[in-house]
């Protein structure tokens, strides 16, 4: 039978869906099927289980998810009993149950269900399917005295019906009180509980939620303008020169529609980052003319101005009613959810109390969570040169919110706010630094021209070279102002690499700079190397690439087992080619005795253990080797793509490796995920070199 978890509450408005989120990350951390089953639902899509199958890429049918509606459930026990309902939900759970390792159960959400004592059929629920209860109670709008006993009345019922309770959630506690409150609820239960802070990001509706609610016409503003949280509202019926001083961050200007003059004017103050606002709503059906409107989509392209048919006292009373919901269009509100929980909840200690024993496979999934569980656990700061691109900016603003690592984004610091501002993604946390405008300039210029005297590079010439943010990145890296740098996404390898060649250099124990790809299969991750630096290494730099390559893979949890691929396996064959893996095999040998290295070894011997029964008998190596190294860049290039496009597989990386501080390269066509992995890596390589 599976293990399985119910998230249970005692009220509505408790903002469950962070636990709900971060229970999901936890899990699938570990092991690698997890099914959710929702006992009732609510008539229409239920939009936290496709958040949740969309992000964590489950293959469970949908119509398995759920046992059966509230609506019907409510007749069920009005004719039959709470003992028919229970015996039909328990069928459909158990169904669940067979399939997955570990069921993850959202309880009833308590908003217009029409059933007697929900908590006690929650709990009931629990013990039917042998799941242990997490309670989850809202402390929103509350004093300390209140959420504390809230707390422990929710810990009392459920414990007193029977449940195996295996820890307090508590969430949206002023955050003034969210330590005391801990303290005490820790002192008295004895169970764990973790106590969230209230974030207002999390609870404000986006502008496209607000046009739904209202029926609203978007008249300008893009998917990027609409998908901005709407942090405030300020009614606009004063002069211009009063009503921008009432602007604030993240608001949004709710105006009659033929004030033209707070149109622009907002619309202006936002291009200008003084400040960036959400977006314009303009009451009373009434619409600027097209010269207006013009403007105004020049002025701030992509910011969405929304009429609504309603005056401003109605409009204003339904938006101080509406929420912010977690769905498949709001992945920001998802991240800062994530955030939140990883922040506050003790994870390891949730997770040995649930008792989950990690599998023996690793899938991509399972490969990024720990990188990013690896970083946060002790934050480090990553340069990233490129802070003006799009995808840069999204991914920042995913690092920020999951508290990954500290940032420094380069680049005219007006123009990142601008474009973060434009995008709606919140770089707050970030350190924002402009190379044209630094002070650091001339001390790096000093520094560079030392470094670069034997090329007769004076301090005048180095004054300009270390205002590119390639070479600015790199010496803040050098300097010990930042701990690792990523570029790439805008620039060349070369760009990115040549600065940590000629700044950085190699460690000690390496001879090369070379690089590896994590491939992450559906079962397990490989380490390809050197698929991206050097073209065509010669036996000693083969021997190395080998070793480093290890080194990397153990560090990110892969046991080393080298093969050092050919066209030939063992003695087969002969030439030049076989000849130099085979030299690169002893010398990676003689220099690392401990590790287990094969070679030569064809691909297939490599990886497959009935190829190698046949072809390489008895090697501790063949047929489960991990390290995978390439005897030239066009072999190991080619491969990595055709598996990464016809096997599905993950591609992470170019890891650059051999460096004394870690600098990575990104992908031109690397996408916001990708980019916020390679950080994550970049933050974990840090730690390991004690920068």
């Amino acid at each position: 039978m599976a293990r399985s978890v119910y998230l249970g509450s005692t009220d509505r408005g408790d903002g469950r869906q962070v636990f709900e989120l971060g229970l999901m990350e936890l899990l699938t951390r570990r092991v690698d099927r997890v099914g959710v089953f929702r006992p009732l639902v609510h008539d229409g899509p239920d939009r936290l289980f496709e958040v949740l199958r969309g992000r964590y890429r489950l293959s469970q049918d949908p119509a398995t998810a759920h046992g059966i509606d509230y609506r019907e459930a409510a007749g069920i026990q009005a004719e039959q009993g709470t003992d028919a309902l229970v015996s039909r939900l328990v069928d459909r759970y158990l169904a669940v149950a067979r399939e997955y390792e570990v069921v993850l159960v959202l309880g009833t959400d308590y908003a217009d269900t029409q059933l007697p004592d929900e908590l006690a059929l929650n709990a009931r629920l629990a013990n039917e399917f042998g799941a242990s209860v997490l309670p989850v109670v809202g402390g929103r709008a509350q004093s300390a005295e209140s959420v504390r006993a809230e707390a422990r009345n929710a810990y009392r019922a459920y414990h007193a019906l029977g449940c195996d309770v295996l820890a307090l959630g508590v969430n949206r506690v002023a955050a003034g009180d969210r330590e005391a409150v801990e303290e005490w609820l820790r002192a008295r239960l004895p169970v764990p509980c973790h106590v969230l802070p209230d974030d207002p990001a999390l609870s404000a509706p986006t502008v496209r939620q607000i046009t739904r609610a209202l029926d609203g016409t978007v008249l300008l503003g893009d998917d990027t303008g609409l998908a901005r949280d709407v942090l405030d509202f300020v009614f606009g019926g004063a002069t211009l020169p009063t009503f921008l001083h009432a602007l604030t961050p993240g608001c949004m200007v709710v105006a009659p529609g033929d004030r033209a003059d707070l149109v622009v004017g907002a619309l202006a103050a936002h291009s200008a980052g003084t400040p960036p606002i959400a977006g314009v709503l303009l009451t009373l059906g009434e619409r600027p003319g097209t010269e207006v409107l013009t403007l105004a989509s020049r002025v701030a392209p992509g910011t969405p101005v929304v009429s609504v048919p309603g005056n401003s006292f109605p409009t204003a009373t339904r938006l101080f009613t509406l929420e912010g919901r977690l769905d498949a269009a709001t992945p920001r509100k998802a991240e800062t959810a994530l955030g939140l929980f990883e922040s506050w909840v003790d994870t390891e200690e949730l997770l040995d109390r649930i008792s989950v024993g990690s599998t023996d496979r690793v899938t991509p999934m399972m490969f990024e969570h720990k990188l990013l569980e690896r970083a946060r656990a002790d934050r480090r700061r990553v340069v990233l040169p490129e802070g003006t691109e799009e995808r840069v900016l999204r991914a920042a603003d995913v690092l920020l919110r999951r508290s990954v690592c500290d940032l420094t984004l380069l680049g005219p610091v007006d123009t990142i706010r601008k474009k973060a501002a434009d995008l709606g993604v919140d770089i707050g946390g970030a350190e924002l630094v402009d190379p044209q405008e630094s002070e650091l300039r001339r001390r790096f210029a000093e520094r560079y021209a030392a470094l670069r005297a034997h090329k007769g590079v004076s301090e005048e010439l180095a004054y300009d070279v270390v205002a590119d943010v390639n070479y600015f990145g790199t010496l803040m890296v050098e300097e010990g102002l930042a701990d690792g740098m990523v570029s790439g996404s805008a620039h060349s390898t070369a760009a990115t690499i040549r600065p940590a060649f000629e700044i950085i250099r190699t460690r000690p124990d390496a001879t090369l700079v070379s690089s590896v790809f994590f491939m992450c299969l559906a079962d397990r991750v490989l380490v390809y190397g050197d698929c991206a630096v050097n073209p065509d290494p010669n036996a000693v730099e083969l021997a190395d690439i080998a070793v480093q390559s290890a080194l990397t893979g153990a560090r990110f949890g892969v046991d080393a087992k080298i093969a050092m691929l050919s066209y030939s396996t063992g003695s087969s064959g002969a030439g030049a080619d076989v000849e130099k893996v085979r030299e690169a095999t002893e010398l990676a040998r003689e220099r690392r005795p401990d590790l287990l290295i094969e070679g030569p070894i064809q691909y297939d011997a490599a990886v497959e253990p009935t190829v190698a029964a046949a072809k390489l008998p008895g090697s501790q190596v063949a047929g489960q080797a991990t390290v995978l190294i390439f005897p030239d860049l066009n072999t190991g290039n080619n491969t990595y793509k055709a598996v990464q496009r016809s096997a599905g597989a993950v591609a992470v990386g170019p890891v650059l490796q051999g460096l004394r501080k870690p600098v990575n390269d990104l992908s031109r066509g690397a996408l916001v995920q990708d980019i916020v992995t390679t950080v994550a890596i970049t933050a974990v390589q840090a730690q390991e070199s004690g920068a």
